[in-house]
């Protein structure tokens, strides 16, 4: 019993997890900025977590129930809807910028092109596409088992304009509320996922 003991001591204080917090994050965050040390000042912000970050990270993407519906109703509250009340766009385009990983790089401010959604690298979406990541569930059939309907559509708007909105700590990134993605490729990437038209539902 004594050895156990002594073992797990040693454990402890070899590895403790204040220590941990305090040493091993410390040495990370310093590690991102020096890597961005030469990031415009507005790109920099990026790397500051914001409220719900910081909560999330602190609860391990777990927050108690009442922090839960704090981090929801807030970010609910930052989802910019489009002012002409339309939410689908053209798929064909959405399918652009689901495959699109270009965006977001600090040696490339102002950007010279649109960002891209990324979509494939956490999820499938179409038959045709084989090179997908998993990280995220299948999105095949998404429109065509959910139904298409106003409440639906302004949904999955909501979803991919600030994943938090809908599911607090959410690993998806919040593409409209990073400005990521403007309103107008967000509805297309609604059009990927909701148009019965897109090859997204015409999955068998």
């Amino acid at each position: 019993m004594r050895h156990l003991i002594a073992f797990a001591t040693t454990l402890l204080l070899a590895n403790p997890a204040v220590a941990e917090d305090s040493s091993v994050r410390g040495k990370a965050d310093a590690a991102v900025k020096a890597a961005f040390a030469t990031a415009p000042p507005e790109w920099k912000s990026r790397l500051e977590q914001d409220e719900t970050m910081a909560v999330c990270s602190a609860n391990e993407n777990a927050p108690p129930q009442a922090l839960y519906e704090a981090i929801q109703k807030r970010e609910a509250a930052t989802v910019l809807y489009p002012s002409d009340g339309e939410f689908i766009g053209d798929w064909k385009k959405g399918e652009a910028l689901a495959q699109s990983g270009y965006g977001l790089r600090f040696t490339d401010y102002p950007a010279r092109r649109e960002n891209g959604g990324n979509c494939y690298a956490c999820h499938q979406l179409t038959r045709a596409e084989v090179s997908y990541g998993t990280l995220g569930p299948s999105l095949l059939g998404y429109g065509k088992a959910r139904g298409n309907g106003p409440d639906e559509v302004k949904a999955v708007y909501a979803k991919i304009y600030n994943s938090n909105a809908t599911a607090p700590c959410s690993l998806m990134p919040r593409f409209g509320h990073n400005k990521v993605l403007t309103p107008d490729q967000i509805k297309h990437l609604v059009a990927l996922l909701m148009d019965p038209a897109s090859p997204v539902n015409k999955a068998e």
